[in-house]
């Protein structure tokens, strides 16, 4: 693909058929975010970012109504509440039990969108570009074959994540910091010692809807507390934690909010 993009991944039933959700391992610390390749003026800042605490507590199962008392079924209710794991603990796993990492990567529609990807050979590119180094020590280090991905479509009239993706190559460098034609020609960059580097993106799915940043927003003193997105916006390659992947998938189900 030509230009830059800046971009993102599905997830529990939506996600694809190798990723399951299980309440039981521990989310892996990733370090710093990352960014994506789109028409930012991205600095040279190198931010460390810290693990997002879990924000969001799942609810436990009700009981139905029948003829039993009151009383056994708020026992019964106390004792779901008790024993079933918060929303947060719960991470996507591969078959075999390894965690998979999920991030949030922009993308200009103008420059690079999600049907852009969709009609790349085998739905899939490389997401190049990328001239932040802490988005760069993202995408080189951190990045895995599998890990979901958030498609954002940025800088647009309505920003907000639009689809899913799936990283399909790890990170590998950037061809166009040697090319001077390019926008993202970087003279300091040579094959020999590479100073970017860029991922391969395959297409999974759009979402139903578009989770708009503006609805996003209404949750940023609640589920989405922590959210990359939403405190450090100019990053275009970011984590997303566990629970706040999950809150975002079941937003997906839920009706447009009214204006």
């Amino acid at each position: 693909m030509n230009g830059i993009r800046i971009g993102t991944r599905p997830i529990l039933t939506l996600l694809s058929k190798t990723s399951h959700y299980f309440q039981v391992q521990q989310p892996k610390t990733t370090g710093t975010t990352a960014t994506k390749r789109a028409k930012v003026t991205n600095t040279n800042n190198s931010t460390s970012t810290k693990q997002d605490p879990p924000t969001k507590v799942s609810k436990a199962k009700s009981g139905t109504a029948d003829s039993k008392s009151t009383k056994d079924t708020t026992e019964k209710s106390k004792t779901t509440m008790t024993t079933q794991q918060p929303a947060s603990a719960a991470v996507l796993t591969n078959d075999d039990g390894t965690r998979i990492s999920v991030w949030l990567m922009k993308s200009e529609p103008d420059t690079f969108s999600i049907d852009d990807l969709i009609n790349s050979k085998d739905s899939t590119s490389h997401w190049d570009g990328v001239r932040n180094h802490e988005a760069k020590n993202l995408m080189k280090n951190s990045m895995k074959v599998g890990d979901q991905v958030l498609f954002y479509h940025s800088n647009t009239k309505t920003p907000g994540i639009v689809g899913m993706a799936k990283i399909a190559r790890e990170a590998y460098p950037d061809h166009t910091a040697f090319d001077p034609k390019s926008n993202y020609y970087d003279d300091k960059s040579s094959k020999d010692d590479p100073r970017w580097f860029m991922v391969d993106v395959k297409y999974e799915r759009k979402l139903k809807r578009v989770l708009t940043l503006k609805e996003l927003q209404q949750y940023k003193d609640k589920e989405l507390g922590h959210m990359k997105l939403l405190n450090r916006g100019r990053l275009s390659v970011q984590p997303v934690s566990d629970s706040e992947m999950k809150f975002i998938m079941d937003l997906e189900q839920q009706s447009v909010p009214s204006e």
